[in-house]
């Protein structure tokens, strides 16, 4: 990173943010021979009668229901299901188009994931290589290399915490010392000023204020045309912006990224001039 270099941080969810349905519906579940509203009805079903955390109920059916239908859960064989995602228009181009407009304007962007899917499956997408980091829910695996235990969990309210991460630099899930510790503003690697949150819906709302709440941008994505969750989250003052959920260029979201960049380079360097004039008059 140059001296100086203002880094930008844009955060995305994944299901139904990048992609258009649940990743789980577009290999996994098809391949145990069900059909998706039929996993989700037995899911949804079990979480409410055993009263558990509905991630931890989807990582526990998709295990059970594997060993039901004879599947073992491997680490490869999730990765190898990432290769089924089908993205929204312009995303396999958008975070190269993003990052040169950024560096155009004198910014380094980071991407990064946070997700309640699967992170071996976001790790096997063709735009993985793109994200600094991917939080995500991931299975812990036995000797013979099959998942027997989530190893992570990442619901609704868990996600703020990976924001905490990012502003801090401390990206490394195990490192809760160093994430706790009292950091100054100025001395945190990402302001939080410099931060924007997309994602499709209520899931993502406690990340969506907190990004807010601290000076960022928070973005909640639609798509074919239904804006009614997207039209309440931005009367009710959870978002900033709402748009659909098309990345291709001159899109309207690509419109409204970049205007965000362009604000953040302008409101930086007014920053460095304001730090230049104050160093002269000490020096005077």
């Amino acid at each position: 990173m140059k001296d100086n270099e203002t880094i930008v941080a844009i955060i995305y969810d994944f299901d139904k943010t990048l992609c258009d349905k649940d990743m789980q519906e577009y290999s996994f579940i098809p391949n145990l021979g069900m059909n998706p509203d039929v996993f989700w009805k037995i899911t949804n079903e079990f979480t409410a009668r055993e009263k558990m955390d509905k991630i931890l109920g989807c990582m526990y059916m998709m295990l059970n229901e594997a060993k039901k239908h004879n599947k073992v859960i491997t680490k490869e064989y999730l990765y190898s299901l990432g290769s089924d995602i089908n993205f929204f228009p312009g995303i396999l181009t958008w975070f190269e188009r993003i990052n040169e407009y950024g560096e155009f304007l004198g910014l380094k962007i980071e991407h990064y994931i946070i997700s309640s899917g699967l992170r071996e499956i976001i790790k096997g997408t063709k735009i993985s290589k793109y994200f600094k980091e991917v939080y995500a829910c991931c299975f812990l695996y036995d000797e013979r290399g099959e998942a027997i235990w989530p190893k992570m969990s990442v619901n609704y309210t868990a996600k703020v915490q990976f924001l905490s991460r990012i502003n801090k630099g401390v990206l490394d899930i195990s490192n809760d010392h160093e994430l706790n510790m009292k950091m100054l503003d100025e001395d945190r690697r990402i302001s939080t000023k410099n931060m924007i949150y997309l994602g499709d819906g209520i899931t993502d709302i406690p990340s969506m204020r907190m990004t807010r709440e601290n000076g960022g941008y928070a973005i909640a994505v639609y798509q074919n045309d239904d804006k009614r969750i997207a039209e309440n989250l931005l009367k009710d003052n959870r978002i900033d912006f709402y748009a659909k959920a098309n990345y291709e260029e001159n899109s309207e979201i690509d419109r409204l990224i970049k205007n965000i960049l362009a604000s953040i380079a302008i409101k930086s360097r007014l920053k460095d001039l304001h730090n230049l004039q104050i160093k002269e008059i000490d020096r005077d």
